[in-house]
């Protein structure tokens, strides 16, 4: 199993280790509630180090990024980012994604861990041109610090203004000592803050540096067991249960980076056709009249005891205190405030279908 360069630090801090996308991290370090709480009010930091990250780069790696992703790369400029996904030819997801544009013609594309791989051989196949990639998975280190006191806790360990960069836009700058970190306004909370992108040299010191600004103001070490709850309670999508080789990223609620007018990409035209046919299933979002957990896999069943699809997400929502989820259901039956039974097999559990997010972090 591998491991991130703050492992050791992980276990000294009493951290709940477990095997996630075959690396091993921290899951938990006091409590799921507590720490999603945290990064609700005050701020958390994760490490993310996991991530992988590609470097296209090339007078034609527009054009390739074009033909492996939904969203439009043409309309990034130098120093956004933009969430997007690689769709197979199928009309199904390989993985979802943020692209960076570091400079005119080099990119950086960070996918989820337990794809880097599978990633990797896709889009090397469509290389074409004066494109390079490179992984540099295996040297970048990342930190994720959410949380609406992420900007005045990170503030101390630069001179780049924060407040400046907008969502979903990134500066390259010096930070904590450190000289060519990629301070990124994105996040998978919907609490605000950064990530920050370093080599893995400077991931402890980094990591250090950002604890001792923050510990005194609320910010607490935060495990992926938080960061699921948090990602649920937005509606966002997980790699593996909500999107797969198998959805379509129209079904999945994802047509706003899917954009079938940009021209010629992998599986357009099943897309074009979703949009101008229609899609059968839909993803919608879910609360639970019970105290009972919906479960990946679970049977969602309409008011006459027809199974009309299936749940990919469920949590005990620590901010809203109720059971939540997410699932995959007939469209004719998708619409909000429509009664459905999550059934668990030993029990059927009544549910409303609502609209997405769960929860709404306040200013």
């Amino acid at each position: 199993m591998k491991t991130t360069g703050l492992t050791g630090i992980h276990k000294e801090l009493g951290a709940k280790m477990a095997g996630f996308a075959g690396y091993e991290m921290p899951i938990v370090y006091s409590s799921i509630k507590e720490e999603h709480i945290a990064v609700r009010n005050v701020a958390g930091v994760f490490d993310v180090s996991h991530m992988g990250e590609f470097i296209v780069r090339g007078s034609d790696a527009k054009d390739f990024l074009q033909k492996i992703s939904s969203n439009n790369v043409a309309k990034l400029k130098v120093g956004q980012a933009q969430y997007s996904c690689i769709p197979n030819l199928d009309g199904g997801i390989v993985d979802d994604f943020i692209l960076y544009k570091l400079e005119e013609e080099e990119y950086m594309m960070v996918v989820n861990a337990g794809n880097i791989q599978k990633d990797w051989e896709w889009i090397s196949q469509f290389k074409e041109g004066n494109v390079e990639l490179v992984d540099i998975s295996d040297k970048e280190g990342l930190l994720a610090v959410q949380g609406p006191k992420a900007t005045e806790i990170l503030q101390e360990l630069t001179d780049v203004d924060l407040g400046a960069i907008p969502f979903y836009h990134f500066a390259v700058g010096t930070f904590a000592g450190i000289e060519n970190v990629i301070i990124s306004a994105t996040g998978y909370t919907g609490a605000g803050g950064f990530e920050l992108y370093v080599e893995n040299t400077y991931l402890i010191d980094l990591w250090q540096k950002v604890m001792e600004v923050g510990g005194d103001k609320g910010l607490v070490p935060a495990g992926l067991g938080c960061r699921d709850t948090l990602r649920l309670e937005m509606g966002y999508c997980l790699y593996g249960n909500d999107i797969t080789d198998e959805t379509s990223p129209i079904e999945a609620g994802l047509g706003w980076i899917t954009k079938t007018k940009k021209g010629q990409f992998n599986s357009v035209e099943i897309f074009r056709k979703q949009r101008e046919e229609g899609i059968t299933r839909k993803l919608v979002g879910f609360k639970v009249e019970d105290r009972r957990v919906p479960r990946n896999g679970y049977g969602i069943l309409n008011a006459s005891g027809e199974t009309i699809g299936h749940v990919t997400s469920g949590t005990l929502s620590p901010c809203l205190e109720i059971p939540i989820g997410m699932g995959y259901v007939s469209k004719s039956e998708a619409s909000n405030g429509n009664e459905i039974m999550i059934d668990t097999g030993r029990k059927q559990l009544k549910a409303t279908i609502c609209s997405l997010p769960f929860y709404i972090q306040e200013e």
